[in-house]
């Protein structure tokens, strides 16, 4: 794939992750690297940008893609999100076929499956949820075996870690020899200052009601270390559609957004290995994800 020189025996490969939103992709990756890169939470399109996140073993190394989950786009936010898992597909060895174990297969896993049909590389088929199933994993794994021809299946609970190990050696066993394209230590190619816009809007989406998550977008404003202590200040902007979602953000008496920012303090503090200083604020941008500036502007266009 490049001009890196490969030791013998060392495997290596770009490994992405794909299918619906909420089966569970961030999780398997979190847990795989062992360290938060990835949010998670049980709303749908947590995931919008695709992050590399970087496994290092003693004879391997699997660079995963994490995608956005594939569903129906109602909006340029819709089809941005399609497109970027979508193109994960170009330029990979190996593909994540994941799915929730707890629903038959619908028409979106039909489309994902039929996009996954003559990639030319390895295809697992990767059944997430098994702890949340009681008789009907035999029949599952049947009913998504015929959607294509998958090089192997395994039923695992990315969340209660279980069948991890045996999913990396299946990994392992299906990546050619290669060289190692990143450090030991280095566990993503993302900047520390995404990962904490991720952070933040973690919060947002574990704190707020249904009609807030998917306008939500965090623009990080100001980071700076102050010189003469260990601290780090913060500032970011959280912005959303409408007056009546900025309100529930803030909340009664700044409530709310006092929550937000408490968690995703100990969040960041927790990544920077450092004390730090967050000041946030809401601000309205109407109908941002259907507008292609604004897009831009907050980091979803190239």
């Amino acid at each position: 794939m490049n001009n890196l020189e490969a030791e013998e025996g060392f495997k290596s490969g770009f490994v992405s992750v794909v299918g619906q939103p909420n089966v569970g992709k961030s999780t398997l990756i979190n847990n795989l690297i062992g360290q938060k890169i990835s949010i998670t939470s049980r709303k749908a399109q947590t995931t919008r940008n695709k992050i590399q996140c970087i496994l290092t073993l003693d004879d391997a190394q699997l660079v995963f893609i994490d995608t956005p989950g594939v569903h129906r786009a109602d909006d340029k936010m819709g089809e941005y999100l399609n497109n970027v898992s979508y193109d994960a597909l170009k330029e990979i060895d190996l593909v994540l076929f994941m799915v929730d174990g707890n629903y038959p297969p619908n028409n979106d896993d039909k489309k994902v499956a039929a996009e996954l049909t003559n990639l030319g590389v390895p295809v697992l088929l990767v059944i997430n949820k098994i702890d949340k199933m009681s008789n009907e994993l035999e029949e599952r794994i049947n009913q998504y075996q015929r959607l294509g021809n998958f090089d192997d299946v395994v039923a695992i609970s990315a969340l209660q870690e279980r069948n991890l190990d045996y999913l990396l050696d299946l990994m392992v066993d299906s990546l050619e020899e290669g060289p190692k394209y990143y450090p030991d230590n280095m566990i993503t190619d993302q900047i520390e200052q995404f990962i904490i816009t991720e952070l933040i809007r973690e919060q947002v989406l574990n704190y707020t009601h249904e009609e807030v998550p998917h306008s939500v977008a965090v623009e990080i404003i100001d980071f700076n270390e102050r010189n003469d202590e260990e601290l780090i200040d913060i500032r970011a902007n959280i912005y959303v559609e409408r007056d009546s979602q900025k309100g529930i953000l803030i909340g009664k008496n700044g409530k709310m957004l006092k929550k937000i920012g408490s968690q995703a303090r100990t969040e960041i503090e927790d990544l920077l290995n450092s004390k730090i200083f967050l000041d946030l604020w809401v601000k309205v941008k109407k109908n941002w994800r259907d507008k292609e500036d604004a897009l831009k502007m907050l980091g979803y266009r190239g």
